[in-house]
């Protein structure tokens, strides 16, 4: 496997020559070149062509989600692993939405780096253990807070629909409700417009995807 080329960027100068002298010093990997911020990114990605960029969220100037969201856009081929101190909910969330591989801690181990980036350039999804639990009570947030879509049936339409996802008979359900059968004919046409469907099938299949019955 050929080398793989880093490019750097991190504000601190001291974290800059320790990660370089990590990459000069570990086999498969190749420092590229290292800055202190963002600010000329997408010439600095074009000239020296890194195949991973580890990533400081918190520089000066342009900072690395804006450096992220640049690099995504222009060289969407490279991969870009996050590096910082906290685990800051907001910034994983924005590093995700805006394209990055993988999101690291700083704390981690040198070794644990240097396997982030070969997992990143490979084509994993990269994240401290701390970072992972965060993103999926997240998204076990949003799933419980996300409003259900009732599709503005009324209850008589929820009564007929459900009475349909058990098996019955239009005859049936009329019979079950004490409606005429064109009244269920009626409720069953404004039902398939709510769901957008054209038949009994399709409709019984979006009321078990949505809870409807």
């Amino acid at each position: 496997m050929p080398d793989i080329n880093v490019l750097i960027y991190d504000d601190n100068a001291d974290r800059r020559e320790s990660l370089s002298a990590l990459l000069t010093l570990s086999d498969g990997l190749v420092s590229c070149g290292s800055f202190p911020d963002c600010s000329h990114v997408t010439e600095e990605v074009g000239t020296l062509k890194p195949d991973v960029v580890l990533m400081d969220i918190d520089m000066p100037n342009v900072d690395g989600i804006e450096g992220l969201t640049l690099i995504h856009r222009y060289f969407p081929a490279v991969r870009v692993l996050m590096q910082t101190v906290f685990e800051q909910n907001e910034k994983i969330f924005d590093s995700l939405r805006h394209g990055a591989a993988g999101y690291i801690l700083k704390t981690e181990p040198p070794s644990r780096i240097v396997e982030a980036i070969k997992q990143v350039y490979e084509g994993g999804a990269i994240m401290t253990p701390s970072v992972a639990v965060k993103v999926l009570g997240y998204f076990q947030q949003e799933i419980k807070h996300q409003p259900a879509n009732d599709f503005d049936l009324s209850d008589r339409e929820k009564e007929v629909l459900k009475l349909l996802a058990d098996g019955n008979s239009y005859k049936m359900i009329a019979s079950r409700l004490s409606i005429t059968y064109y009244t269920v004919n009626a409720h069953l046409k404004k039902i398939y417009e709510k769901l957008q469907v054209h038949s009994a099938s399709e409709a019984v299949s979006v009321a078990l995807r949505n809870s409807l019955v």
